[in-house]
């Protein structure tokens, strides 16, 4: 894709498999690109995950540069919740949680699903297998706490998770749900995706969409990137965070 990066504003990028491999801590090499990234452009992530997996995944790893991070936006849980460094710390702009009934609904229908799926339950798993993320309901299928060489191996073609969500697209019409990371399904309010995300962004910062560009590595149909590309956005699949910090690269040298 032919991209004029001196046009974009701000940079916007999915969290896990994107900039840190999943559930892993990102690394010196993407820290120092996104400090340099910030020189020239506003950056965004927005994730799934839910807070505590930012801090984990991004803020750890992310060099101590506080006068840039005026520049850096946080977007967990598909901008269900959004966090800005504001009197030296990461404060909590809103947060749009579910309700009680609205996660019980969702917990028992991935039950249901994955039944009418005929997937079994695998042997092992680590850490939680469903997780209440506040405004998002997250199903991992070997646990949160796998290991990434266990975790790639259950379903590395969506099939699997593109199969459950057919069945809990039916089941309950009423929120959205999509394949995110690398074994898990998120379910969130109706109209709740990275697409709100951007409306967000929008909304907070004036940007129109075409002065963005997103990178992730769920951009196929049904991934929970993909409604980023739909609202026009332009987007860059990658595959990981290698190929993240080649896109970086090319966005930097457009600067300089």
């Amino acid at each position: 894709m032919d991209i004029d990066y001196t046009k974009k504003k701000i940079v916007i990028a999915d969290l896990d498999g994107t900039l840190a491999p999943s559930k892993s801590t990102m690394d010196k090499e993407m820290s120092s690109l996104i400090i340099e990234l910030l020189k020239y452009k506003d950056f965004a992530v927005i994730s799934g995950g839910k807070y505590l997996q930012f801090e984990k995944q991004f803020l750890t790893g992310l060099e101590n540069r506080p006068e840039r991070f005026a520049r850096l936006y946080l977007f967990p849980t598909c901008a269900t919740s959004f966090y800005r460094f504001h009197d030296s710390k990461w404060t909590n702009v809103y947060a749009e949680n579910l309700d009680s009934y609205q996660k019980v609904k969702i917990i028992q229908s991935f039950e249901i699903a994955l039944k009418q799926a005929g997937i079994e339950k695998p042997e092992k798993i680590y850490g939680q297998q469903i997780e209440d993320r506040g405004s998002q309901i997250t199903f991992s299928a070997t646990g949160q706490e796998t290991p990434l060489e266990i975790k790639q191996k259950w379903d590395p073609d969506q099939k699997k998770r593109l199969l459950i969500k057919s069945y809990l697209d039916k089941l309950i019409p009423e929120f959205e749900v999509r394949v995110g990371g690398t074994n898990s399904i998120d379910v969130t309010k109706k109209g709740i995706d990275k697409a709100y995300g951007i409306r967000k962004i929008e909304e907070n910062f004036g940007y129109k969409v075409e002065e963005m560009v997103f990178v992730g590595d769920a951009l196929f149909p049904g991934g929970n990137d993909y409604p980023v590309k739909q609202a026009g956005v332009d987007s860059i699949s990658v595959a990981g965070p290698e190929e993240t910090k080649r896109i970086f690269r090319e966005i930097i040298d457009s600067c300089k």
